[in-house]
């Protein structure tokens, strides 16, 4: 005998898909700034890099259960930037922010526990300003509510 699960609530949706867009996020940030602060390069670069590789990461961890659930790489590629596009742009806005406020950030060494910290507290606030943002798209069936059409 099947038993109905009950469709979670919206609040917990939102919640999964914005710790979805923060793993994503993290990881792009975490190592573009990485990579940056052992090349030595400069806050434009930085930033530049770790933001293009969280878009990566992020789009990607979307990207790679819609392709493997048989969903064709170009579709899969639109519900992607979709349901992620504005989640990440709203962390790294917050994120980069909170890290260029914090003194000494990013001049800070990966050794440093100020590197740390700062970028921390960056995605901890940036998942806080990015929830009402993706429950609100999931409410209106946009953002991570595309996703969930898959699976």
């Amino acid at each position: 005998m099947a038993h109905a699960h009950p469709a979670p609530s919206l609040t917990r949706v939102a919640l999964a898909a914005t710790w979805h867009c923060l793993t994503g996020c993290a990881i792009g940030e975490i190592l573009g700034l990485a990579i940056a602060s052992a090349l030595e390069w400069g806050n434009a670069a930085s930033i530049a890099i770790a933001v293009v590789l969280a878009f990566c990461f992020g789009y990607s961890l979307t990207l790679r259960p819609l392709v493997t659930g048989g969903l064709p790489l170009r579709r899969a590629a639109r519900v992607a930037f979709a349901a992620d596009t504005v989640s990440i742009t709203v962390m790294e806005i917050v994120d980069n922010a909170i890290v260029l406020l914090v003194p000494g950030a990013m001049a800070a060494g990966l050794g440093d526990v100020v590197f740390w910290w700062s970028l921390g507290l960056g995605l901890a606030l940036a998942f806080v300003a990015a929830f009402p943002v993706n429950r609100l798209l999931i409410a209106r069936g946009r953002g991570h509510a595309v996703v969930h059409e898959y699976h």
